[in-house]
């Protein structure tokens, strides 16, 4: 599995209660230039319409090596997944606040793959107290690594 693009805020900002996985429809040019990495996921986000799924605001620049056609950068993109799924997620958006949110992309056997959750949108205090918890957790290992250099 080749990772090409992350969405490093998005359990940051997002609580992920669910993750899903997607295959993408693109353009030739499209999967040349994910591969030299000239993607972007970070203001990306999914939505379904008309009972597809589309990836909304994601970023795939122009191929080094294009000719004289190209593809637009930012447009939306189809997603396929299975329609059991799509009603699942269509279910899961009808609760207050949740949302669906790219996580990251990559290649799995030579197809781009998309990985996606339904999220609830943290707070600040949450926030806070999460990286509280990962401090406290990091200080903890620390002294049980300096710990087992004196025994």
């Amino acid at each position: 599995m080749n990772t090409l693009a992350t969405n490093r805020k998005a359990r940051h900002d997002y609580h992920i209660v669910e993750t899903f996985e997607a295959g993408m429809v693109l353009h030739g040019s499209e999967v040349k230039s994910l591969r030299e990495g000239r993607s972007s996921i970070k203001e990306a986000y999914v939505r379904i319409i008309r009972n597809e799924l589309f990836i909304v605001g994601m970023h795939i620049g122009e191929y080094s090596h294009a000719g004289y056609t190209s593809h637009t950068p930012v447009h939306d993109r189809k997603l396929l997944v299975h329609r059991k799924e799509i009603l699942k997620l269509a279910r899961a958006m009808d609760e207050k606040g949740m949302t669906l949110i790219p996580l990251s992309l990559y290649l799995k056997k030579n197809h781009v793959k998309l990985a996606f959750g339904v999220a609830k949108g943290k707070k600040q205090w949450d926030k806070r107290q999460d990286i509280e918890k990962r401090d406290i957790k990091r200080d903890t290992e620390r002294e049980l690594k300096n710990m087992k250099t004196f025994v």
